[in-house]
């Protein structure tokens, strides 16, 4: 009875933290590093190689590195416009799949000894685990904005544009009602250190816990910023959609959703290039919005990400890398 307790546990808590893993995702570029949050911990990636640092109720740093082909290289397809997009969505999700399950079971480990190894994860629940999100995904901001929509709207126009408020306002509610859970306020704490750490090595500067607390936590590539623009380009999409039938224009917002995926990370990508600039506005309510999404961290949590970096760093450098910490 316990350990089904402890397992009912873990997926209602693995499940909260797959629904804000776009939140948390700060985008990679060839010449820059990236990172997501996790539980107590902060997984840093590079372009070949990745890291997760977790820290534990002792105080010490436990890690987890491994080397990884771009997705560009391993599928040529996703070098090109809007597909890259995709590719990098794609890897991200699959890398913080395994970032937050390494630091449910760092942390698993020290409440329930032996509960994280017990025995492996069968593969049908790996799959689960993955399908639930989307499923839920699809079902919160799709289904549940358009048949709300279609109680209010009076034409094709009005239903689409309701639809897309309803939409944003469900995006905007799950952020502050989860940002109140205290679990989700220490990662968010760990998201800022993330952006901290990755801002203090863009500058040149060395990478140093005193370095970093001087950035602000407001990343332009974070996934706030993304979330946010792929709303905005979805709504205005529907809104021009020649479809009267529920369940048409329901599968349509699910066929357009790579599209759409696509289009949001080449806008985030060219307005964070160009910050100070009228393109660079776009990221503007994502930096506003990053103020749910991350919250200022402490020395320690700072030390953590910092440590995350540096493991991908060197490793990164071992495969010939040319990305050096200052």
């Amino acid at each position: 009875m316990e350990s089904s307790f402890v397992s009912l546990s873990k997926f209602i808590r693995l499940q909260a933290h797959l629904q804000l893993m776009p939140l948390l995702e700060s985008g990679e570029e060839p010449t820059l590093v990236g990172g997501q949050a996790v539980l107590e911990g902060v997984m840093m990636r590079a372009p070949h190689s990745y890291a997760i640092t977790v820290r534990k109720s002792n105080g010490e740093l436990v890690t987890d590195q491994q080397a990884i082909p771009r997705m560009s290289e391993k599928y040529p397809l996703f070098k090109y416009p809007v597909l890259r997009g995709l590719g990098t969505l794609g890897q991200a999700m699959q890398l913080g799949f395994k970032a937050m399950n390494f630091s449910m079971n760092t942390l698993l480990e020290e409440t329930e000894p032996g509960a994280a190894k017990a025995k492996p994860t069968p593969a049908w629940l790996n799959i689960f685990n993955i399908a639930f999100p989307v499923l839920f995904f699809i079902f919160m901001y799709k289904f549940v904005p358009l048949y709300l929509a279609e109680q209010i709207g009076t034409s094709r126009f009005s239903i689409n544009i309701w639809d897309g408020v309803i939409r944003l306002a469900i995006f905007l509610a799950f952020m502050f009602g989860i940002s109140l859970v205290k679990d989700i306020r220490r990662v968010f704490e760990y998201h800022g250190a993330e952006h901290k750490v990755v801002f203090n090595f863009e500058s040149g500067k060395p990478v140093t816990v005193e370095n970093a607390q001087s950035f602000v936590t407001f990343h332009p590539r974070c996934g706030t910023s993304f979330m946010l623009v792929m709303m905005v380009i979805a709504m205005i999409i529907y809104a021009f959609l020649p479809f009267d039938g529920f369940l048409l224009k329901l599968a349509s917002r699910i066929v357009l959703l790579p599209l759409i995926i696509g289009l949001s990370y080449e806008l985030i990508r060219f307005a964070a290039r160009r910050q100070g600039t009228l393109m660079g506005l776009l990221t503007a309510p994502g930096l506003w919005l990053q103020r749910i999404t991350t919250k200022q961290p402490d020395d320690a949590q700072a030390e953590v990400a910092i440590h995350a970096l540096q493991h991908a760093m060197a490793l990164e450098e071992k495969q010939g890398g040319e990305l050096v910490i200052a």
